[in-house]
């Protein structure tokens, strides 16, 4: 029954570890997406040309339905 204790306590401590580096990682800005800002540019001009467009066949699909 010890080693059960003993492994519940060494796996509950890793898990804080892994937990802890991962609030580290985080405030740190490891997880900041800095590529889909610079590729979202691309594609702005898409849905930019032709507002009235979109907005007019926004509002057929909702007569439609």
């Amino acid at each position: 029954m010890s080693v059960i204790y003993l492994l519940i306590t060494v796996s509950i401590v890793v898990a804080v570890i892994f937990l802890l580096a991962f609030i580290k990682a985080v405030r740190s800005g490891q997880y900041d997406d800095d590529y889909t800002p610079s590729v979202r540019m691309l594609f702005d001009d898409e849905i930019k040309k032709n507002p009235n467009k979109l907005i007019q066949s926004q509002k057929e699909k909702q007569k439609s339905i």
